[in-house]
């Protein structure tokens, strides 16, 4: 389970198992939501944020600080998942602590 960004306390991470489509799931406080992309012509087109099950959703706030921090980092997260998945290479962790905007 490759962490690869921490922000304002979401952790953001890959299932070592996971399957297309590209997506991504985000933990704080033992909620969990994940984030899937679709991408057309190699751009982000559309970010879809789902419930994962079995678990609850993140609240309010800090769902909108993930939603945030997709529009930003949508396109490096996309880096490392084919990093990962489709080159098998590790992939680095980055901490982030204060607010995007």
């Amino acid at each position: 389970m490759p962490k690869i960004f921490e922000y304002l306390g979401i952790v953001i991470f890959f299932y070592s198992n996971e399957h297309e489509p590209i997506h991504v799931h985000a933990t704080f406080d033992g909620k969990e939501n994940k984030a899937e992309f679709l991408i057309i012509d190699g751009e982000i087109s559309e970010i879809t944020i789902k419930l994962v099950s079995g678990k609850k959703s993140l609240d309010t706030n800090k769902l909108k600080d993930f939603e945030k921090f997709l529009e930003i980092y949508g396109d490096e997260i996309i880096r490392k998942w084919i990093d990962y998945f489709v080159y098998h290479k590790n992939v680095s962790f980055e901490r982030i602590t204060k607010k995007l905007k």
